[in-house]
C-alpha cells in the first residue's frame, strides 16, 4: 500500500512505540480472565471451532447471532499456538495495524502532518492499548474497517478500480466482524461515485467486493437455517431492547420464549419496530435523550473492569489513577474535536468521516448506546482533533464564518450535556473513593465473631 507517509520513520517509529506499548502491558496486565461476552466469542472459538467434530466447518456449527470472523480468528490463533494467551499476543500484534491506517487517512483526509498526529494518538490511545489483549471484537473490526478506510480514500483520490475492489473486500471483512459497517456500504458507493462522474466504475467495484466477500457467510446461513440472514441476528434483539418499555432481563425472556433462533430474530425485530411505532412521534427526541449520555460516556471497557473487580480488589487510589489515564486522553480529544469542527475543510475526505462519525452514533441512538460501541468511530474523532491540533500549531486554524462557529458550539454543548451524567457518576462511584474503614467484629457469648466484619460460618 504505498504512501509518503507509509515510507516515512516518524510513522515506523509511532508503530514500533505503539507495539511496545501493547506488549509492555500485556506483560505487566494483572491477571484476569475472559468475562461477559469475551467468554461468548472464545467459547465459540475453542468449544466449537477448533473440536473435531467442527474442524472450522461453517456448516457443523450453529452460530449465527454474532458474526463469524472474531470467533474464527480466535480460532485459528488457538489451532496454531495452543493457547488463549498466545492468541493475545498475535491479537496485540495485529492492533499496531491500525496505527498506519489512522495515520494514512489523515493524510488523505487532510495533510502529512495531521495524518502523522492522528497515529500518533492512535498508537498510544489507552482505551485502544488494553482492547488489544481483551477478547472483543472491537480490535480486528477497527483494523479491518480503518484500512477499507484508507483503501476508499485512495480510490476516491485516484479513481483506479484496484484500491476500490481492495476497499470493498476489506469492508466485507469489517462487516463479518461487526455487522453495522454493512449498511454503510450503500453511502460510501455513493461518496466514491460523487467524487467525479468517471468514478462510477470504481464504486460499483467497490460495492461489488464488499458485497461478494460478505456472500458466502449469507449462503451458509441460508444453507444452515433456511432464512435470508445476511451476516447475523444481533441486530433484531438489539432493535428490541433498545426500543421497548421493558428491562434487559424482561426483553430476553419475552425473546427466549420463542421456539427458533431464526423466529427468535423475527419476532424481536418485529417487536421492536412496534415498539418504535407506538412511541412516536416524539421516539426520535427520547432516544437522543436517552442513548447520546450512554454513547459519549465518560467510561471504558477498562475501567468497567475495573469496577466490576474482574481484577479483583483494586485499591482506590490505583483505581482512579486509571480512571484519569483512560479518561483524561478522551476528553481531551472530545475538546479537540469540537474546536476541530469550526475549521475542518468542507472536502470529500472529511466529510466521509464524518458521515461514518453521524452513522455509527445514530445506529446506536436508534438500538442502545454504550461506551464500547463509540470506539470504531474514535479515529474520526483523532483525525478531527489532529487537525485542530497541526492547525493551530502551524498558524492555519481558523474558525470559518459564523455558521462554523455555532456548529463548533453545538457540538461542544452537546457532548458536555452527555458527558456530564456520566462524570458525576465516576466521580461517585465507590471504585474510585476511600474505602469505608472496617467494623471491628464482637465476640458473642459463645466466641463467634459477629456483626459487619465476621465472615460467614463454613458451609453457609
Amino acid at each position: 500500500m504505498p504512501g509518503p507517509l507509509l515510507k516515512s520513520r516518524p510513522l515506523l517509529l509511532l508503530l514500533l512505540g505503539g507495539l511496545a506499548a501493547r506488549m509492555v502491558f500485556l506483560l505487566l496486565e494483572p491477571a484476569t480472565a475472559p468475562v461477559a461476552d469475551e467468554r461468548t466469542w472464545t467459547n465459540w472459538a475453542v468449544e466449537g471451532l477448533v473440536t473435531p467434530r467442527v474442524r472450522f466447518s461453517p456448516f457443523r456449527i450453529h452460530m449465527i447471532f454474532y458474526p463469524p470472523l472474531y470467533p474464527y480468528f480466535i480460532a485459528a490463533g488457538y489451532a496454531l499456538f495452543g493457547t488463549l494467551a498466545a492468541v493475545k499476543a498475535v491479537q496485540a500484534l495485529v492492533a499496531c495495524l491500525l496505527i498506519p491506517a489512522v495515520g494514512r487517512v489523515g493524510e488523505l483526509a487532510f495533510d502529512r502532518p495531521t495524518g502523522l498526529a492522528a497515529a500518533a494518538w492512535a498508537a498510544f490511545y489507552p482505551e485502544l492499548i488494553w482492547f488489544s489483549v481483551h477478547f472483543w471484537a472491537e480490535t480486528l473490526f477497527m483494523v479491518l474497517l480503518w484500512w477499507g478506510f484508507e483503501r476508499l480514500l485512495s480510490a476516491g483520490a485516484s479513481g483506479r478500480r484496484g484500491p476500490a475492489i481492495a476497499a470493498g473486500a476489506l469492508w466485507g471483512l469489517a462487516s463479518l466482524t461487526r455487522e453495522t459497517a454493512l449498511y454503510f456500504v450503500p453511502a460510501a458507493a455513493l461518496w466514491l461515485a460523487w467524487r467525479r462522474r468517471d468514478r462510477g466504475v470504481a464504486a460499483a467495484a467497490y460495492t461489488a467486493a464488499a458485497l461478494l466477500t460478505v456472500a458466502p457467510w449469507t449462503y451458509r446461513n441460508w444453507a444452515v437455517f433456511g432464512a435470508f440472514v445476511p451476516v447475523s441476528t444481533s441486530g433484531g434483539l438489539n432493535l428490541y431492547q433498545g426500543n421497548a418499555p421493558l428491562t434487559r432481563q424482561e426483553v430476553y425472556d419475552r425473546v427466549e420464549a420463542v421456539s427458533g433462533r431464526i423466529e427468535q430474530y423475527r419476532f424481536a425485530r418485529r417487536a421492536g419496530l412496534e415498539a418504535i411505532r407506538q412511541r412516536q412521534p416524539w421516539w426520535l427526541f427520547e432516544k437522543l435523550r436517552d442513548e447520546m449520555p450512554n454513547y459519549w460516556e465518560a467510561d471504558s471497557q477498562a475501567l468497567v473492569h475495573v469496577k466490576r473487580k474482574a481484577y479483583g480488589a483494586v485499591d482506590p487510589a490505583v483505581a482512579a489513577a486509571a480512571a484519569v489515564v483512560v479518561l483524561a486522553p478522551y476528553l481531551l480529544g472530545l475538546a479537540l474535536f469540537a474546536a476541530g469542527t469550526a475549521s475542518v475543510p468542507f472536502a470529500p475526505g472529511p466529510l466521509l468521516l464524518l458521515g461514518f462519525l453521524a452513522y455509527n452514533n445514530l445506529i446506536h441512538v436508534v438500538t442502545h448506546g454504550y461506551a464500547r460501541y463509540r470506539l470504531p468511530s474514535m479515529p474520526v474523532v483523532f483525525v478531527v482533533a489532529a487537525w485542530a491540533w497541526t492547525a493551530w500549531r502551524r498558524g492555519r486554524y481558523q474558525a470559518e464564518g459564523i455558521p462554523r462557529r455555532a456548529l463548533a458550539v453545538v457540538v461542544a454543548v452537546a457532548l458536555g450535556v452527555s458527558l456530564g451524567p456520566s462524570l458525576k457518576i465516576q466521580a461517585e462511584h465507590p471504585a474510585f473513593r476511600e474505602l469505608d474503614p472496617p467494623v471491628p467484629a464482637r465476640i458473642s457469648q459463645n466466641g463467634r465473631s459477629v456483626g459487619a466484619a465476621a465472615e460467614l460460618p463454613s458451609g453457609s
